[in-house]
């Protein structure tokens, strides 16, 4: 497929000198005719010109090289990285032409093995980001960084405001769980909350998230694809999004969850969203995203591989039965990364839902078990595959 034709160059030449030390290493798309190769690639860069639907954001679509100008100034994550910038995604004549060429272009990279790291735009992007796996048939499992769920209401157009619902209700249906990390109560109304528990998703607030960062790991670490919104960090330290708030995540904090999300086997796209220069003071908030976008890519070169769904040697495995109840939980520990899973059991009819069946947890997780507590997080997967 040829996916040259979503793309518009940049000016890259400024990059790719020794002022700019991870510039100078990327391979860009920067001249018409001359899109670069990406057998090979391992990261890809993409952003995406697109805000019309970015409620209360509009100027959004600038974003992508305000936050390049800050990311290539920073060093190398590694010695050898295989880094393709593809340029930005032409706005189409609608929104929704717009959702059609980054989902057919993440699809290609998906396919591929590449990791695609999306700069937004609006947050309802999201939504081509997921559809995206659907031609590749894979259930898979989203995570988001964000103060509120954007369900929308039920006769409500594709907006940042939404695509959560519409992912929902997007037929057919290949989303198996949905995790919200960060929510903030006062902006999600108790019958949203309620909704995500019926659904068996998993939503973290913002407090219980600060208090217990390193829980965020096993979370991060059992997605497919993440979606951050920039309005999660608190104004102070990204004031560029008209919909930002006093509180939120420390900067330092989202470039940790970047760095979770970047070191996660599993994970293979993120989308940075909402961010938008026109709110923005001195680029902050363009260099705090290109610092966690460094935080991802660091992350990434330091993957360990060692997710146990079919070999399970360099594991020590361990079994906990629960007092009164018939089920026995199979946690797995990483010999090499000193990590944590669960086994789940599921129908033999349900082999779509294979890969779900180990869901990354951790050591509290375990010493619940071994309180005779059932873990919430093996409940949740249990009750998703039974």
């Amino acid at each position: 497929m040829d996916i040259s034709v979503y793309f518009e160059p940049i000016d890259s030449e400024a990059y790719q000198t020794e002022e700019f030390p991870l510039g100078s290493r990327v391979v860009f798309y920067s001249q018409v005719g001359k899109f670069p190769e990406i057998e090979g690639a391992e990261l890809a860069i993409l952003g995406v010109h697109e805000d019309r639907n970015a409620v209360n954001n509009e100027g959004c679509a600038q974003a992508p090289d305000f936050i390049r100008n800050k990311l290539y100034l920073l060093h190398l994550v590694s010695e050898n990285p295989k880094i393709v910038d593809l340029g930005n995604i032409k706005a189409g004549h609608s929104a929704t032409d717009t959702y059609f060429a980054v989902s057919s272009v993440l699809s290609e990279l998906l396919r591929r093995n590449i990791v695609p790291i999306i700069l937004g735009g609006g947050q309802d992007i999201t939504y081509a980001q997921y559809t995206a796996y659907q031609m590749l048939e894979q259930t898979v499992n989203i995570v988001s960084v964000d103060a509120t769920f954007n369900i929308g209401a039920i006769h409500q157009n594709l907006d940042s405001n939404s695509y959560l619902g519409k992912i929902i209700t997007h037929e057919p249906s290949f989303l198996f769980n949905y995790s919200n990390i960060g929510y903030q109560t006062y902006f999600v109304g108790a019958d949203s909350v309620e909704l995500m528990s019926k659904l068996f998703f998993d939503t973290y607030r913002l407090g219980y998230v600060r208090a217990n960062l390193e829980e965020v790991e096993p979370i991060v670490r059992n997605a497919d694809m993440l979606s951050f919104d920039v309005s999660s960090i608190r104004q102070s330290d990204a004031p560029g999004n008209r919909n930002a708030s006093p509180n939120g995540f420390y900067g330092e904090e989202a470039c940790q969850i970047a760095r979770y999300a970047g070191m996660s086997d599993k994970l293979s796209s993120i989308g940075f969203y909402e961010i938008n220069p026109k709110y923005d003071r001195g680029n902050q908030t363009s260099h705090l995203v290109a610092q966690m976008i460094w935080y991802f890519m660091d992350g990434f070169y330091n993957r360990k591989k060692d997710f146990p769904l079919s070999s399970k040697q360099g594991f020590v495995k361990y079994r906990v039965a629960i007092k009164n109840t018939e089920h026995e939980i199979i946690f797995y520990k990483s010999k090499k990364s000193d990590r944590w899973w669960m086994e789940v059991p599921y129908q033999d009819y349900k082999t779509k839902y294979y890969r779900h069946h180990i869901i990354p947890c951790s050591y509290q997780d375990y010493q619940t078990a071994c309180n005779e507590e059932m873990p919430e997080r093996w409940w949740l997967g249990f009750q998703k595959l039974s």
